[in-house]
């Protein structure tokens, strides 16, 4: 159990310190994943940045995932959307909410350029947990398209099954723990308080000094 992301941080810190020598570029998920990013960035000594990927929920049930979207990438679970179904076609409505969602916060917390840094680097994406692993997975695809040197997932929790199916597509997977009865990331946390768009542009400018 973390005591919060701050905690998970420092530990997940601790197992990404043999990356401080390759110079990487840590990228965040907003808003849980930022707490975390900063202070992994601080003890690599590494620029902290963001990347935002939206989740694409089905109309009745919003925290079901079917998709993502990040910069440049538009993805979906097909398999569940069979499942349910439904089409990509059917969720135009969610989708276009979720862009602006994205464009919203691209233009508050700034950093759109960062992704022009990442050709030939270390990139490091930082949450602070996978469930479904579906923003995870759009975010990866979106830096990938920038061509990193390597590309890093670091977690401190997961679920094992979405786990298995992401480490396949990068190059490293680090997750701290990955219980066999994982049920939902906040139940990893003693606190899991929500993250507001302040506190993240707060550590994006902490992140600076």
């Amino acid at each position: 159990m973390f005591q919060n992301r701050a905690d998970a941080g420092r530990q997940l810190a601790e197992k990404l310190k043999a990356y401080e020598a390759e110079k990487p570029l840590i990228f965040a998920l907003p808003r849980g994943g930022v707490p975390v990013g900063y202070i992994v960035s601080k003890a690599l000594k590494a620029p902290l940045h963001v990347i935002i990927a939206r989740k694409i929920g089905v109309p009745w049930q919003p925290e079901l995932g079917v998709g993502a979207i990040a910069p440049g990438v538009e993805l979906f679970n097909e398999g569940l959307l069979d499942e349910l179904g439904l089409k990509s076609q059917d969720l135009k409505e969610t989708i276009k909410l979720e862009e602006q969602e994205m464009k919203r916060r691209l233009k508050l917390y700034g950093g759109k350029e960062n992704l022009k840094k990442i050709q030939g680097k270390t990139v490091i994406l930082i949450d602070d947990g996978l469930a479904t692993g579906i923003s995870a997975q759009a975010a990866l695809k979106s830096l990938k398209q920038w061509k990193p040197k390597k590309l890093i997932l670091a977690v401190p929790v997961g679920s094992p099954f979405t786990i298995e199916k992401l480490k396949t597509q990068i190059d490293e997977l680090i997750c701290l723990k990955a219980p066999a009865d994982f049920y939902a990331v906040g139940s990893h946390y003693v606190d899991f308080s929500q993250v507001s768009d302040a506190e993240v542009i707060d550590f994006l400018r902490k992140s600076k000094n």
